[in-house]
């Protein structure tokens, strides 16, 4: 083998593009979903929150500046029935009036592994900010990217359910998940 034909293969070897880097800036809220678990009365239960905005800025290979932002309509809660969706509006629980929006904001992504990250950030809920971590998996499927996450919300934290509510009738932990549809950009 010549030089020549030597150093064209090894030019033609380190030319060929490598595998790029996933974006993601646009949320589709109409496929993305937030919904919700708890027991009450050792039932489990289910609920969903149709209103909320979200907002993306997530580049695989820059996690140092992506941010994501999530402002859930907290009126728009369905809790599978009237009765508990006229309670949950109310001052003992989410108080929409004073307070119609939760909000999450980003300040920090790691990678945990292939997929798979941390999200930090600060959650407010009820005039309440927390900081919390969210672990979230993504699942790019042709060229759609799905980011699938889930955070156990401590609902004494953020003075969800006073007064007659504060007992045990309803679990102090509240299992939220969420699915956010971006396409790859």
């Amino acid at each position: 083998m010549s030089m020549r034909l030597l150093l064209a293969a090894v030019c033609a070897f380190c030319i060929v593009p490598s595998a790029h880097a996933a974006v993601y800036t646009r949320v589709n809220t109409g496929a993305s979903q937030i919904s919700f678990t708890y027991n009450q009365m050792g039932s489990r239960m289910y609920g969903t929150f149709g209103k909320f905005e979200a907002t993306l800025d997530f580049d695989t290979d820059n996690l140092a500046k992506a941010r994501t932002t999530l402002h859930i309509d907290l009126g728009s809660i369905d809790a599978g029935s009237d009765d508990a969706n006229t309670e949950l509006v109310k001052p003992a629980w989410f108080d929409t009036k004073k307070f119609p929006l939760a909000v999450f904001e980003s300040s920090r992504f790691t990678q945990v592994s292939e997929h798979r990250y941390q999200i930090a950030g600060q959650l407010t809920l009820k005039g309440i900010t927390r900081e919390v971590d969210v672990p979230v998996e993504l699942k790019p499927d042709n060229a759609i990217g799905i980011f699938d996450g889930e955070l156990v919300l401590k609902r004494d934290e953020f003075g969800l359910g006073a007064g007659e509510w504060a007992d045990s009738v309803v679990s102090k932990d509240i299992n939220i998940k969420f699915r956010v549809v971006a396409p790859q950009q």
